[in-house]
């Protein structure tokens, strides 16, 4: 049965958070793997690269794009994302007086993996899925969550030890809950060599490289089919394109940094013509190099 969070623990939580995090921005905190994010408005869509995480909404709502895919998640639901994964999102409901939280807990595939073995898991991974999904948190989630929150409040020492067992239980909690399945087959078809985060490697090692479809499946150990077919069954988009959206992503970068113009970024991340990159950039990030740059460096 899907349930919210239980009114006491998510005051309680919200309350901790809006303690750590009383500024508009990510904070970092004592516990290695946590970091908290605060919003009092709805905020404009923005891309970047989805980091393997767990991220879990106590209050506000977010909308998340994986190319045509709309994730929308609120208080009590989480976005879990198992591999890097080009996207774009917003916050869609925060105010002054009922703020955006969010807990980002940062999830290693090799620490999933040996769970998985230590506790014996088995759930069906024959056929890939999506690499981000949302879930609804369970009581026995919505607890650990709750302890680890609250570790927030103890010695900085106490809280960074005791949080690392508290990750155990909260990983175990998504793997055997409702979505574990998800979590679950990308994390074991990469470890019998089935799954996709090989190739995603092996593009961000060569993103800046002229490359064939060909040479990544062989790269992998994939046919070219299998490899179009389980790289859009995860990521969304074809390997091509994610290739394309790392390169595009890393000359904002460098564009935000402040070290080269834009025809400089797009030589330095492998485009042969700098009209091109503009033209590819504006349709990724809706306006031209050196305008989005000023539009990014505007925002608070």
């Amino acid at each position: 049965m899907k349930r919210d969070l239980s009114p006491t623990r998510l005051d309680h939580m919200i309350d901790i958070v809006r303690q750590h995090a009383p500024d508009e921005r990510r904070v970092a905190t004592a516990i290695p793997f946590l970091s908290l994010l605060r919003s009092s408005h709805p905020t404009p869509v923005t891309r970047g690269v989805l980091k393997p995480s767990c991220c879990v909404i106590l209050q506000g709502h977010k909308r998340v794009h994986l190319a045509e895919e709309v994730l929308d998640y609120g208080p009590g639901e989480y976005l879990v994302v198992s591999i890097d994964m080009p996207a774009s999102g917003h916050i869609v409901s925060a105010t002054a007086d009922k703020p955006y939280l969010l807990l980002n807990i940062e999830l290693d595939p090799q620490e999933i993996a040996a769970i998985v073995l230590e506790a014996k898991i088995a759930i069906d991974s024959e056929q890939p899925v999506r690499g981000a999904f949302v879930g609804k948190s369970d009581d026995a989630l919505q607890e650990s969550l709750y302890q680890l929150v609250r570790l927030l409040q103890a010695p900085a020492a106490e809280a960074a030890f005791l949080a690392v067992g508290l990750k155990r239980e909260i990983i175990y909690r998504l793997l055997t809950g409702a979505y574990g399945r998800q979590l679950y087959q990308n994390v074991v078809l990469d470890q019998q060599d089935r799954g996709i985060s090989k190739a995603i490697a092996w593009l961000k090692d060569h993103y800046d490289q002229s490359i064939k479809v060909e040479e990544l499946a062989q790269a992998t150990n994939m046919s070219v089919s299998s490899l179009h077919h389980r790289f859009k069954a995860v990521t969304t988009m074809g390997p091509m394109q994610y290739q394309k959206q790392l390169r595009l992503q890393q000359a904002r970068t460098l564009l935000l940094n402040g070290d080269v113009d834009a025809t400089t970024a797009a030589y330095k991340v492998g485009y042969e013509s700098a009209s091109q990159f503009s033209r590819e950039y504006r349709r990724l990030f809706g306006a031209p190099p050196m305008q989005d740059i000023k539009k990014l460096r505007a925002a608070p």
